[in-house]
């Protein structure tokens, strides 16, 4: 989904920098706003490596074992996890840098959303990618979520792990799971759906890029290859970390400044769209 989405706003973006579509827009951009702006699309950069600590992960199942067809397994998992790293970064760049071409300091936070003027039909299919991937993700990242209140309500109350409820089609179903799970997804999306500004909240709190994604796994690297302080491979691993942090900061100092004009002109269940000629 995300290969059929990027590949069409990329194309899209490519055919209006080629057709020499100048760049206007209803808004004015200040010198200070390109400024928060670049440091939003450094917070976009960090959360779109939020992937990496599901990798960690994914990494860390891959067991340690002397059989031939295990070996290969690893050694396919690892060959598999840095090319669809270096594919998707490669890919995802290219994009926002020939979208820049394309619209400039007017650039939209989602290309393939608000920006192009046609064929609809295309940019459909590109929102239609992106939604299904959104249920996906949406999906994955709440299951941490879900197991975290539901063993905390099971040790508490022990009815909330007993009680089920039979269900046409399904067969039996855990009632607490069920209430509890559906309540979540109907407040989450009547959040969203009131507070649009997506990108900007989440960006806030991608200071915990940094710790979770750079900071522990650099360090647990160190530790476990023994690398020797101030020696030029640990070095660079901390200038590593502290750029990190740096665009960290800078992501989350954007993400408030943009936040903070969005609520000026605010009202709940409303989006707001830039449009280009």
């Amino acid at each position: 989904m995300l290969f059929t989405n990027a590949f069409i706003g990329l194309g899209l973006a490519i055919a209006r920098v080629a057709a020499g579509r100048k760049n206007k827009s209803n808004e004015a951009v200040t010198g200070t706003k390109k400024i928060w702006r670049s440091f939003q699309a450094l917070g976009d950069i960090t959360f779109a490596y939020s992937f990496s600590e599901i990798l960690i992960e994914i990494q860390d199942t891959i067991s340690k074992s002397e059989s031939e067809s295990k070996s290969k397994s690893k050694s396919t998992m690892k060959k598999a996890t840095l090319w669809s790293t270096v594919v998707m970064t490669t890919l995802f760049m290219l994009w926002g840098c020939v979208g820049y071409a394309a619209f400039g300091d007017v650039t939209p936070r989602d290309l393939t959303d608000v920006a192009f003027d046609g064929p609809f039909w295309l940019i459909y299919i590109a929102n239609a990618a992106s939604l299904i991937n959104l249920v996906g993700r949406y999906q994955i990242y709440s299951q941490t979520i879900f197991a975290v209140v539901e063993e905390q309500a099971a040790k508490r109350w022990r009815c909330t792990r007993e009680r089920e409820i039979p269900l046409p089609g399904l067969g039996q179903m855990n009632l607490f799971r069920l209430v509890w799970r559906t309540v979540f997804v109907i407040l989450t999306t009547v959040i969203s759906m009131a507070f649009p500004p997506f990108n900007d909240v989440v960006e806030i709190i991608t200071l915990g890029f940094w710790p979770l994604a750079v900071y522990f796994p650099v360090e647990m690297y160190i530790k476990l290859k023994k690398i020797d302080r101030w020696s030029p491979k640990w070095v660079c691993l901390q200038m590593l970390s502290m750029a990190c942090l740096a665009i960290s900061i800078m992501a989350t100092v954007g993400s408030i400044a943009g936040l903070k004009d969005y609520l000026k002109d605010y009202r709940p269940f409303m989006s707001y769209y830039w449009t280009f000629g």
